[in-house]
């Protein structure tokens, strides 16, 4: 068992484990200075200190430094007051050199000896003779990174089609894989205006409930299937994954169809065979430091 103490570094970020340092006491929200391999980061406690298994580690801890002093606060205050102006300056170098890119955030690093930039672009750039120039007007070293469009719209936040903050800006810590094969699972619409979110790629919520879709295929047949029910045979319609109902259409005698519905576990079927899982999106970026 080790001891450790759940720290994040950004709202809605990744949640990384330190060793807690002896005789400090930690809690939720605590401001804390961190050893990282980028040397030291300003964050804050996310989760108080407590006992894991030493296999849940995936690398040696590093350790929480100290206890953010007024100094410290007042360092990362004065940064992210200097984020917006380091953004128009970017920008407009940006502008000055012709480059092809969408500038998305910088960060500051907590020691100063570092500046990065993301951006996004539909082709590699050549930001070379960029990154020198940000290198002498900022007087410290330039880090340029490519992203792709889900971390532009992680960056940058927004209200997703449902009304709520985007995922990955509030409570998304990790991207998650999604396919089209989720939202056939679900029945729900292939529109992409329909399944698609701010940054214009799958929304991620659409693996928020896969695994009971999963699991209810498991337990339902297909529509178009026949199956027979407490009234005869009938062909299946439709499907409710949520309630595990199945609608059916049976003759009428007349010509005609009746429509009904029954739970799954009163119809008899063969379990449909299960779908080969289909290749799924990924996202890759690239960077460059001076």
């Amino acid at each position: 068992m080790q001891k450790v103490v759940g720290i994040k570094f950004k709202n809605g970020g990744k949640l990384y484990y330190f060793e807690p340092k002896e005789g400090e006491q930690y809690t939720r929200n605590t401001h804390v200075i961190v050893e990282t391999t980028r040397g030291l980061e300003y964050a804050w406690v996310a989760h108080p200190e407590k006992e894991i298994e030493d296999s849940e580690l995936v690398s040696p801890l590093k350790p929480i430094v100290r206890i953010a002093t007024q100094k410290d606060r007042e360092t990362y205050a004065e940064q992210q007051a200097k984020r917006p102006q380091s953004m128009r300056t970017c920008k407009e170098k940006i502008m000055q050199h012709g480059l092809e890119m969408k500038l998305v955030d910088c960060e500051y690093a907590f020691d100063g000896s570092k500046i990065s930039f993301y951006f996004t672009s539909a082709n590699r750039v050549d930001f070379r003779e960029l990154v020198k120039d940000l290198a002498n007007t900022f007087h410290t070293r330039i880090e340029l990174r490519q992203v792709g469009t889900r971390d532009e719209t992680k960056y940058l936040g927004g209200i997703a089609p449902c009304g709520r903050v985007c995922c990955c800006a509030g409570n998304m810590p990790e991207f998650k894989k999604v396919s089209v094969r989720m939202a056939k699972a679900q029945g729900l619409s292939l529109n992409p205006g329909k399944i698609s979110g701010l940054c214009g790629r799958l929304m991620c919520c659409l693996g928020y409930e896969m695994e009971h879709y999963t699991e209810a295929a498991k337990q339902l047949p297909k529509v178009g299937a026949e199956v027979g029910t407490p009234d005869g045979k009938a062909t299946v319609v439709a499907l409710n994954m949520l309630k595990m109902d199945v609608r059916v259409k049976q003759e009428d005698g007349a010509g005609g169809w009746i429509y009904k519905e029954f739970p799954a576990s009163e119809l008899k079927f063969k379990k449909p065979a299960q779908p080969q899982p289909e290749p799924e999106e990924d996202e890759d970026a690239d960077g460059v430091e001076e």
